[in-house]
């Protein structure tokens, strides 16, 4: 459908080949003479435009003069408009940064042709509709304008009605072969409880590589803090940090130098490590979508993985029976036996 130039809204769920699905009809199409943006992605985290980048450049490798340059803030923006002086034809970036380098004359964008917006739910619900808004304004030259999300919000429908014509409308189905391997369970643990509970998990089934999600940054700064204590190597990842910080937490975690990386929900999206066998929801998400986000950094290509939640009260058991509901996910709930063994709940 994107080979023949129509607008889209794609719905599917994570980890089923969106950055490919637009990459290739965009590097199959781009001329590698070509001296300007044709071009541009839009996405709502840094890391999220890096890795878009990485894969649009194993892609570029069958097309010798296809360039690829991501630009976002965090960075030092005059590296950045060096790297714009190298003319690609394809940008991928935040909004932020990018309408920052396009009010100071570094990058036009008076020749794209093409817009993607990845992620779009997520963009949008950070509160970039108005960035998002200004920069395709700015799209003179447009031929057409794509969007992938995992859900069809309010915010992607109004965006689809004000940018787009005749869309058509696609959707991945979470059926089973698309659905990744991964054992749920959840765990009636609270206070200090849920870190030992954590180890415990980690020791008993011996993983190596595994994310805990927490709801805020102190938490993951107190998890990175004791689980350093107690001799086992980890890493924190959220939004306060430096992005040259979060570059070098990342790639420790991919090299497996280091075997837990606790995180905010900033890391939930779009972030594809290989070999994570463990996710821990130290705190319950927000909702379900998160829920599911968060699930999936594991059990990726297919892979096994494995999935715990700690819940807290009773309030919180409730949550997760909707979440369950809502995912319609076999969630085993545990308990501990007289002997300190997790047996599921009769």
């Amino acid at each position: 459908v994107m080979r023949k130039g129509r607008d889209i809204i794609a719905k599917a769920p994570t980890g089923t080949g969106k950055t490919f699905a637009f990459g290739i009809p965009i590097v199959e199409a781009l001329d590698p003479s070509c001296r300007e943006v044709k071009t541009l992605i839009l996405a709502p985290t840094r890391e999220l435009t890096i890795q878009i980048s990485e894969q649009l450049r194993l892609l570029a490798k069958f097309k010798n003069g296809i360039r690829v340059v991501s630009v976002y803030g965090g960075q030092p923006i005059n590296k950045q408009i060096e790297a714009l002086k190298r003319r690609p034809q394809i940008v991928v970036a935040t909004p932020g940064r990018l309408i920052d380098l396009a009010n100071r004359g570094a990058l036009s964008l008076e020749s794209v042709t093409i817009a993607v917006l990845d992620e779009a739910d997520e963009m949008l619900d950070m509160g970039f509709m108005k960035d998002v808004r200004s920069i395709l304004d700015r799209l003179h030259a447009m031929e057409q304008m794509v969007m992938f999300s995992a859900t069809i919000s309010r915010e992607v429908m109004d965006i689809g009605w004000l940018y787009q014509r005749d869309a058509v409308e696609l959707e991945v189905l979470p059926q089973e072969e698309s659905l990744p391997p991964i054992d749920q369970f959840c765990l009636l643990s609270y206070g200090g409880k849920k870190l030992s509970d954590f180890i415990s998990i980690m020791d008993a089934n011996g993983y190596k590589k595994a994310i805990v999600f927490c709801n805020t940054k102190r938490m993951v700064d107190d998890i990175t803090a004791f689980l350093t204590q107690r001799g086992i190597p980890a890493e924190g990842l959220h939004g306060d940090m430096k992005q040259s910080q979060r570059d070098k937490v990342m790639e420790s975690f991919r090299r497996g130098q280091v075997p837990v990386l606790a995180a905010t929900d900033v890391a939930a999206r779009g972030i594809d490590v290989s070999g994570v066998e463990l996710v821990i929801n130290y705190d319950i998400p927000q909702n379900t979508e998160y829920y599911i986000h968060r699930i999936g950094r594991t059990g990726r290509a297919k892979r096994h993985g494995v999935a715990y939640t700690l819940v807290a009260s009773v309030t919180e058991g409730v949550r997760m029976d909707e979440i369950a509901r809502n995912t319609k996910a076999e969630m085993t709930k545990l308990k501990y036996d007289s002997d300190g063994c997790l047996l599921p709940v009769t």
